[in-house]
Order: structure tokens, then sequence, then C-alpha cells
């Protein structure tokens, strides 16, 4: 087996959740609205929950977190973990790794008949081959990449062990 070619450690992708869920709560700071971070599953819906974790600290306000499903290789349609009226509503859409921007444009697709208050989006780490116009609003980390190369986040028992660039 190759040897990994790590971008974040654990501890620093650590650091960048910490940083990236004080960001999150200094934008909604004096906002009474209800907070929905929506976890694109796997790995972002792991990020979803760290983050709504570091976030309840500074923002008393309600919250859920709930998950968000499609095949990210040819998505679709979305589907939520539940249904939930998003009006007035701040969203907070969280993925691992953005790429081309699909996958994050797909996941605004069910909030389309909703009028939010405000969507964000946060992703741990933002590779710069936009196909989509899709651009995150809280990045842990951007990395210019060859378009062969492949980020991924490492989760091992519910937490992030770092993330690598695979070829």
């Amino acid at each position: 087996m190759a040897e990994k070619n790590y971008i974040l450690s654990k501890e620093e992708a650590a650091h960048k959740l910490r940083r990236l869920a004080l960001e999150v709560a200094e934008e909604l700071q004096g906002d009474d609205a209800e907070l929905v971070i929506i976890g694109i599953r796997n790995s972002g819906m792991v990020i979803a929950e760290k983050i709504g974790e570091l976030i309840k600290p500074y923002l008393h306000i309600p919250m859920e977190i709930i998950s968000a499903s499609l095949d990210k290789s040819m998505p679709v349609d979305t589907e939520l973990s539940k249904p939930i009226d998003f009006n007035q509503k701040n969203i907070l859409i969280v993925d691992d790794v953005t790429n081309s921007g699909r996958t994050l444009l797909y996941v605004l697709k069910p909030l389309l008949q909703y009028h939010p208050k405000r969507i964000q989006i946060l992703v741990l780490v933002e590779r710069m081959h936009k196909l989509f116009p899709v651009k995150p609003d809280h990045v842990g980390l951007s990395v210019a990449t060859t378009s062969e190369e492949n980020i991924h986040v490492e989760v091992i028992d519910g937490e992030i062990n770092g993330a690598y660039i695979n070829s």
C-alpha cells in the first residue's frame, strides 16, 4: 500500500474545525433565527456534527443537524434525513471536500422551495477545480491540485484523522 500524502494531520484538522466554528458563530452573533446544519453524508456529516458541538457554547439559538444523501458521482435527487421547513432559518451546508461544486449545487435543490434567511457553505478542504458556480463561504484549507489527484478526508471511528491526496 502506498504512503498517504497527508495535507492535514488530525491536530491540524481539529484546529481548522475550531476556527471554522468560530467564524460561523461570529457571523451569526446577534441573529436569533434557528440554525440548520446540513451535513453531506459520511465525512460531511461527521464534520457537521463537530461544527455543531463547537458552535454551541457561542450561539444560544435553536440548532438542528440533519444529513443529506445523494450520489456524488451522478447526483439527481438529494434526500434529507428529515423534512424541515427552512423558511427564515439560517442554513449551513457542510461537506468534507469541494471539487467541482456539483454536490453542493445539488444539495441546494431541496432548499429552493423555501425562503431561508441565509445559506452558507462550509468545507474542510477546497479544491480549485470549479465547474459549477458554487463557492464555499467557510474553508479550512484551499489546495491547488491536478484534476487527476483526489483529496480524501479520513474518518476513523467518527473522528477526523486528517486529509490526504492520492493520484
